[in-house]
């Protein structure tokens, strides 16, 4: 998800629009190339940064490591850190991210149904 500076037009609209609507809340949330990949793959279960890295080639680390901090300030996923050597970190949905995995569902589903009509 492209970074909207706190100051500009754009961010005012997204923010008033999401106070007004809870669709544009929530696709404020999970919108964007990266967050809705990482839920979709937390889905299935724990991963640890590296499994997410494998399964999304094309994100860079530090892209990853921005999206996750993201997304634990959202409330949408839980690091969780293991007093192991090397450290474990595994990251997962929280209670409310996983209320998301029937909508996930269904927009598989209908992206299914699009990709054949075009």
């Amino acid at each position: 998800m492209s970074k909207v500076k706190e100051s500009s037009v754009n961010y005012e609209n997204r923010q008033q629009l999401g106070s007004e609507c809870s669709q544009i809340y929530a696709t404020n949330l999970i919108g964007g190339q990266w967050t809705l990949a990482i839920c979709c793959l937390l889905a299935k279960g724990k991963l640890r940064f590296g499994e997410l890295k494998k399964r999304i080639p094309n994100i860079t680390e530090r892209m990853l490591t921005l999206q996750l901090r993201k997304m634990e300030e959202n409330k949408l996923i839980t690091r969780t850190v293991y007093a192991e050597v090397p450290p474990r970190v595994e990251y997962e949905l929280t209670k409310s991210a996983i209320q998301l995995i029937p909508i996930l569902e269904q927009l598989e589903v209908w992206g299914e149904k699009h990709k054949k009509m075009i």
